[in-house]
């Protein structure tokens, strides 16, 4: 395959690269990338991608751009704040290289069309931010046999990892079932420190880049953890259980999209009803568990405000002004930690009506 005057101008620090060179080059021409997820994984990974010469990059994603985004989502400017990431993400990187082709699609990589995508493309890169896809994303690569790069990101600590490589371990082989539901916080509840998906993504896009152009030792069987606070790096090693590719089909109900959602149960309570509940009869008390900064930002009122460390220490004085028998919903930003806030308010302080608001201040502002 011929370069293009372009081309070789562009590529010349690779095409001189000993190890690398016009053979490699050529591979990653004739290459494709799915990149599920154009957020704070998939921004850093794309841009590396588009300017190594990937030929044909897909990208899969539905949300659109928000100002939140920006911390670390640094394909993104303010001017593209309501657009579609896809399509932002598209012309952001065809300025960087016009030799390539980019495919976004705005839809969520579901179960409906994640066999097609994964069979359309050589690698997959999972920038996604829930257990759900995650788990849909390693078994469509096992059905259809790609490799995928796994990245995630929470706080201050960062994972890495190859999966389905010749043989190699999957994800389920390291996770084998999803978490609890609500057990694990996402980035929205728990916070990221804005370098740390730049420097997991852009070791993801440095593994696709070595799974296509043949160079290298993929982390297949090593899983890579970093720590951006210390620097501290730790590859753990991997080994493949047989019964993570006994999968003949994707299952038929969902896939476990309640592993990243809680489902609404006897200690939640969702927007309609305590909109119902707020307006009719005796009203019941509201208590948020958020940060002082995110309440700044808005609020249900009338609310009292007892961040959640405080309700873990028992630094409790404003629940004074609460009677523990009345009904008690308890909110945070997006239904987790107000899940573990109503449970110990049920458990050490006798609040035994008290659930948590499904979805958070973000589905009371949705359904506002």
């Amino acid at each position: 395959m011929a370069f293009s005057p372009n081309e070789l101008a562009r590529y010349q620090r690779h095409l001189s690269l000993a190890g690398f060179g016009p053979a490699a080059q050529e591979k990653l021409k004739r290459g494709s990338v799915l990149v599920i997820g154009a957020g704070g994984l998939g921004c850093p990974a794309l841009l590396y991608l588009a300017a190594a010469g990937m030929g044909r990059i897909v990208i899969v994603d539905a949300d659109r751009v928000d100002i939140s985004n920006l911390q670390r989502q640094v394909l993104y400017t303010d001017e593209d704040a309501g657009e579609l990431k896809v399509e932002a993400a598209a012309r952001r990187l065809h300025a960087l290289n016009p030799c390539i082709a980019i495919e976004p699609y705005a839809e969520r990589f579901t179960r409906a069309n994640a066999l097609e995508l994964v069979r359309d493309c050589d690698v997959v890169l999972d920038g996604s931010d829930n257990f759900a896809t995650r788990y849909l994303v390693n078994d469509a690569c096992v059905l259809v046999g790609r490799p995928f790069v796994y990245g995630a990101i929470q706080g201050f600590d960062g994972q890495l990892s190859v999966f389905n490589w010749r043989g190699g371990p999957t994800y389920r082989c390291l996770f084998p079932e999803p978490p609890a539901p609500g057990s694990v916080p996402n980035c929205a509840e728990a916070g990221v420190l804005g370098v740390l998906p730049g420097l997991i993504g852009t070791a993801q896009a440095c593994e696709a880049i070595k799974l296509l152009a043949g160079i290298g030792e993929p982390l297949s069987g090593r899983l890579l953890l970093w720590n951006a606070l210390t620097m501290a790096t730790q590859c753990v090693s991997l080994a493949a259980d047989p019964r993570s590719r006994q999968i003949r089909e994707l299952p038929p109900e969902g896939y476990g999209e309640t592993c990243a959602t809680p489902a609404v149960g006897a200690e939640e309570i969702d927007v309609a009803a305590l909109r119902a509940a707020l307006g009719h009869g005796r009203t019941p008390q509201l208590i948020d568990v958020r940060e002082t900064w995110e309440r700044v930002r808005g609020s249900i009122e009338p609310s009292v405000h007892v961040p959640l460390g405080a309700l873990e220490a028992n630094e409790v004085n404003a629940l004074a002004a609460l009677d523990p028998a009345m009904p008690t919903v308890v909110y945070c930003a997006a239904g987790v930690r107000s899940l573990h806030g109503a449970k110990l308010l049920r458990e050490r302080h006798g609040f035994r009506q008290a659930v948590s608001l499904r979805g958070g201040y973000y589905a009371w502002n949705e359904k506002t």
